[in-house]
């Protein structure tokens, strides 16, 4: 029996037999699951991502600090992407068979920097051995109730946005050189400016860009119901177009707003840049000029 063709499509199948549990305001298909405990002014989000060695990182190439800080990192953009806080983290960690004690030491040593500026400690987790590293992180964190943002409520004459330059991560990963190198090995979540997004901005909608522009804007209006035209987006020095369109793992913040709304330039010097417009339309649907936008973002399915 074949596996589904695309990460989509298995998410689809997984949650059609989930049976909704109480207290459970969003489950399958976000950024985050949102948990309501009862009587709380606060929701929970909760937060998992794998970071496998040869899939997300070499071990030619990256230290064990910027493997232990990535794999952190990934989580918290997804809490970043909610508007929410970072309360505290999990980490299941697979040790490889060349793995040493100078690796461990260095991997929490860029793990544990990364939560203590966040302020997500962490709290617990497990060790084993397999061939290739593999960490699985847990982050949980605390929004006001009923105040997430989510990718599903981006609305028909929105204005879309992101946030900084986009194919920094894709173009320092093939060129191992200076701040794209950087920005590839250690992304920066944008949990500020989720907060800000939430609390002053006013934002409809909202998801980070971890898989590419062209697929993740596809999931955000695929969720939404809509479709979207856009220009080309801010693209990092160096980086092509391609790349910034499709490259993944810039993990900067998509956003929509209600038309009108006042966006500034730009958030504690990062760029805050509109790129197009929500349609009504075939959900899913994304016009980059005036042409189809392909999704040839990462999925982790599609070569299976």
């Amino acid at each position: 029996m074949k596996l589904p063709s695309s990460e989509a499509e298995l998410i689809a199948q997984i949650r059609g037999r989930i049976t909704p549990a109480p207290g459970v305001v969003l489950g399958i298909g976000d950024d985050c699951a949102i948990v309501r405990p009862r009587g709380s002014a606060e929701d929970w989000l909760y937060t998992t991502d794998l970071l496998i060695e040869g899939t997300h990182f070499l071990r030619a190439t990256h230290t064990a600090a910027d493997v232990g800080w990535k794999a952190l990192a990934r989580g918290l953009s997804d809490i970043a992407a909610m508007g929410g806080t970072p309360r505290f983290c999990l980490l299941s960690l697979a040790l490889g068979d060349w793995v040493d004690a100078r690796w461990v030491d260095g991997f929490y040593r860029g793990l544990l920097r990364l939560a203590g500026r966040s302020g997500a400690t962490l709290i617990g987790g497990d060790v084993a051995r397999t061939a290739h590293v593999t960490c699985d992180i847990v982050v949980a964190g605390t929004v006001a109730r009923g105040k997430a943002l989510r990718r599903d409520r981006a609305r028909a004459g929105d204005a879309i946005y992101v946030s900084g330059a986009l194919g920094g991560s894709a173009h320092g990963f093939a060129t191992e050189s200076g701040k794209a190198w950087s920005r590839h090995k250690r992304p920066e979540p944008r949990l500020a400016l989720g907060r800000f997004l939430r609390e002053q901005v006013g934002a409809t909608a909202a998801m980070d860009l971890s898989d590419g522009l062209s697929l993740d804007l596809r999931r955000m209006c695929l969720a939404s119901r809509v479709r979207a035209e856009i220009t080309a987006p801010p693209v990092f020095p160096g980086a092509s177009l391609e790349q910034a369109l499709h490259g993944g793992e810039d993990y900067e913040l998509l956003f929509t707003v209600r038309a009108g709304t006042r966006v500034p330039p730009d958030f504690e010097g990062l760029a805050l840049q509109q790129i197009g417009t929500m349609r009504k339309g075939k959900p899913g649907v994304v016009v980059l000029d005036g042409a189809p936008l392909p999704a040839l973002g990462y999925d982790h399915l599609r070569s299976l």
